[in-house]
């Protein structure tokens, strides 16, 4: 199953926003260490989102069920 976008850019955004925490955490920075974050919880949720429609994705195909259009 290929990845899909909303996993691979939420696995970027937590990666930085932990680097970011981190140097902020280091340099005494807290504006950076917030953004950083900020930034990991929006990849977090990225991730989460890509794995719920993989999920769905799933069902549909289990069930063969086709999504409507509009």
């Amino acid at each position: 199953m290929d990845p899909n976008s909303d996993k691979v850019k939420g696995t970027i955004n937590a990666s930085v926003g932990s680097l970011k925490e981190v140097v902020g955490e280091a340099t005494r920075n807290r504006r950076l260490e917030n953004e950083g974050t900020v930034q990991k919880t929006k990849g977090r949720i990225q991730k989460i989102s890509g794995a719920v429609k993989d999920t769905i994705k799933q069902g549909r195909n289990l069930f063969k069920i086709k999504p409507k259009k509009d």
